[in-house]
């Protein structure tokens, strides 16, 4: 058997597919993989991952679409427009390679199902197609449903117009709750543009995820990175309804139970060191991904609260951001305070020390927050992120939302001092904790997410 798996590479979408392909690889080691990924996201996850990969896992670089000598505008989209300009040419390109060099002709498709022109690729080549749905499922379903979203809702809004210009009915409209089939724990306002775009413009990449609701009239199978138990039942009754095989294999680039902490000597950011040596659940971890563009008003506001609170905090903050910090900020929290451009993050939250983390709400790091049963700030920046912190804040209630949306130096202050500080905050704690062992429990052998792991390998090697 020969499975080839399409990644999206961009956010963590590629790591996360990379990871449940060396599960599949160790589980199916008769069966030949091979990854198709763009160069740079190839290098970054091999780079993150800092693993071996098994034997029967073979990569391959896809072009990524941007021209030679192309200046950058700084807007994190162009690059995934240049490369949807590429697709699905640069996939088939790279196929072929595949094939050419294993001598095996392809027997599966697993893709990213963002790649909705994938199920077209595996059409043509008269083989099975396994989308997997990278964020939480409720994102899936606001793209199943654009249609019906945006004849509901769309011209209710005022277009071209940020919330700080609209109306006082605008923003009452957004934060009304969806009359959609699964969603209405959401409110209007948490819709990432590309489902309800602000602006009446399509882009690219609209367009690519305005695809997704077709996947629904051609998919047999369908793999999500979640588990079964933190659905509602009425998203999980309508997702069951369109796919006869919902394969919830939880969350697939993570391991479960998370692996004991490494020696922290082996550490070499010092992350580990440094959190060894502050009090049980006392720090508050800052990271906000790897795309995020903070406003430096933000920065300076984040970056003032933690001075003055004096609470201990782990900052992972990208070196083109740290500019933005205040002079001399460094320098005065010292004592109490650590920032790295790069940190171990499954590590440092499991990290006995981690009290809380504040966290843009990407879909990797919400579960990797679960997943070792720690609080969570929320401040989201687009795409998806408002969605999850709706799940975190509303619906699961793990964690606490930022006042007012946005950074500002008493809205920091009071988020962290009743998470770490206060009975509301130990309440919060409780639950995330409660939430964790519901997902280790289906994890463990015998467990919901365990048996659609093994229902999916039977799938690709019994084609």
């Amino acid at each position: 058997m020969h499975v080839a798996v399409f990644a999206f590479p961009f956010g963590c979408h590629a790591l996360s597919l990379i990871n449940l392909v060396q599960k599949l690889a160790r589980a199916a080691q008769e069966t030949q993989f091979s990854f198709l990924n763009t160069e740079e996201s190839n290098n970054s996850i091999f780079l993150a991952s800092r693993t071996n990969l098994p034997d029967n896992i073979k990569t391959y670089n896809v072009a990524d679409g941007v021209p030679l000598n192309h200046v950058f505008s700084g807007d994190p989209i162009e690059r995934v427009e240049l490369f949807i300009k590429e697709t699905p040419k640069n996939f088939k390109m790279a196929l072929d390679m595949a094939v050419a060099e294993t001598g095996q002709k392809i027997s599966c498709l697993i893709a990213d199902a963002f790649l909705s022109f994938s199920g077209s690729v595996a059409d043509d080549l008269s083989i099975p197609w396994i989308p997997v749905w990278i964020p939480v499922p409720h994102s899936l379903s606001t793209h199943i449903y654009t249609d019906m979203i945006r004849q509901h809702y769309a011209n209710s809004l005022s277009y071209g117009c940020s919330n700080s210009c609209r109306d006082g009915n605008d923003v009452e409209l957004e934060e009304k709750t969806l009359e959609i089939p699964g969603l209405s724990e959401l409110h209007i306002a948490d819709l990432p543009v590309e489902v309800l775009p602000r602006d009446a413009q399509e882009t690219p990449f609209s367009c690519l995820l305005g695809q997704i609701g077709n996947m629904v009239l051609k998919v047999d199978t369908l793999v999500v990175n979640f588990y079964l138990e933190l659905y509602p039942k009425p998203l999980l009754n309508d997702l069951k309804s369109k796919f006869s095989n919902l394969l919830n294999v939880g969350f697939i680039s993570l391991s479960m139970p998370p692996p004991s902490l490494p020696p922290s000597t082996e550490d070499t950011t010092g992350c580990l060191s440094w959190l060894d040596s502050q009090n049980s659940k006392t720090v508050a971890y800052i990271s906000f991904g790897t795309v995020a563009n903070i406003p430096q008003s933000e920065i300076e506001e984040l970056a003032e609260a933690l001075e003055v609170s004096r609470i201990p905090f782990l900052w992972s903050l990208r070196d083109n951001i740290k500019d933005c910090l205040p002079n001399g900020f460094l320098e005065r929290t010292i004592m109490h305070g650590k920032v790295v451009p790069w940190a171990p993050q499954t590590q440092v939250l499991a990290h006995s020390s981690t009290g809380v983390f504040m966290t843009h709400c990407g879909a990797n790091s919400v579960y990797e927050s679960i997943a070792n049963g720690v609080p969570m700030i929320c401040r989201p920046f687009f795409a998806d992120n408002k969605l999850n912190a709706r799940l975190i804040v509303d619906v699961w209630r793990i964690g606490e939302r930022i006042d007012g949306g946005v950074f500002t130096k008493t809205g920091v202050a009071k988020s962290l001092d009743l998470i770490l500080q206060h009975e509301q905050g130990r309440r919060i704690r409780s639950r995330v904790q409660a939430v964790k062992e519901l997902v280790l429990k289906a994890s463990a052998p015998g467990g919901h997410a365990t048996q659609a792991f093994k229902t999916l390998v039977e799938k690709i090697t019994l084609v």
